[in-house]
């Protein structure tokens, strides 16, 4: 960061550029190429998984990982939900996909299920450490501050070692998911954890010490998430996305139970 000393409103940080090329970009007049630093993609440790913000989509789904990771195959089912080719995943990086903080954003979904943490480097002072979930505020909305950048997103290994199930259903066959909704689960069935995507404007968790009841999930799902919680866009209205959400919901529970 000390390299960059003149931040100003026009710069943006390029990584793999994909939706920054895609429109025309007036309010930018500088690029800084955060490829040209050479973050190792991927790392692993006892701890759990560390990816650079840069890691190419491609590189994650091709992640093979040990054997204790049983969450590792949530890995490809996220990226094969994502509206985009192949081409694309060979460019676009897992933190540009973050960063834009879609509803829809289909790392933000397994980078929350799987209770990662971002360290988040500002202009000046230490690095900070965010969960994803409480990262993306809302519909292209996030907690970065002006010139602040993403380092890394870290996976730990007692999430990465869960057992999980995960839907997803759009309203078209290749559309923008309308709802991407992803259950974890401990040894025995402790520490059910649900995480809801794409039908919201921001990720949303409900934890149980254990495998819920069909009603008791429900019913925590309608109290955290009323009818208005709902993100109401060309991909589903707010209704669609509520009845949705709780049956695919209940699918999972029932699936990891």
């Amino acid at each position: 960061m000390d390299e960059i000393p003149g931040w100003h409103a026009g710069c943006s940080w390029l990584a793999g550029g994909t939706w920054l090329f895609s429109e025309p970009q007036s309010a930018v007049d500088t690029l800084i190429d955060l490829d040209r630093l050479g973050w190792v993609p991927l790392t692993v440790t006892e701890a759990g998984l560390e990816i650079a913000a840069t890691c190419r989509v491609a590189d994650l789904h091709a992640f093979a990982g040990p054997e204790a990771w049983r969450a590792v195959p949530l890995f490809r089912q996220c990226i094969d939900s994502f509206l985009m080719s192949f081409k694309i995943w060979n460019a676009a990086t897992v933190g540009g996909n973050v960063c834009m903080s879609l509803p829809a954003g289909a790392m933000i979904s397994l980078t929350a299920a799987l209770e990662g943490v971002c360290t988040l480097w500002p202009r000046e002072g230490a690095p900070r450490r965010v969960p994803v979930v409480d990262f993306v505020t809302g519909n292209h909305a996030n907690v970065l501050q002006p010139g602040e950048l993403l380092r890394s997103i870290h996976l730990p290994a007692a999430a990465l070692s869960k057992r999980t199930a995960m839907r997803q259903v759009s309203l078209t066959k290749l559309g923008r998911s309308a709802a991407l909704i992803i259950g974890t689960v401990g040894a025995y069935g402790a520490d059910f954890l649900l995480t809801v995507t794409a039908a919201t404007p921001r990720p949303v968790q409900l934890r149980f010490p254990a495998c819920p009841s069909a009603e008791a999930l429900r019913d925590a799902l309608d109290a955290r998430l009323p009818g208005d919680a709902y993100f109401d866009d060309v991909h589903g209205s707010a209704p669609y996305k509520q009845h949705v959400t709780r049956y695919l919901a209940e699918q999972i529970r029932s699936e990891l139970a």
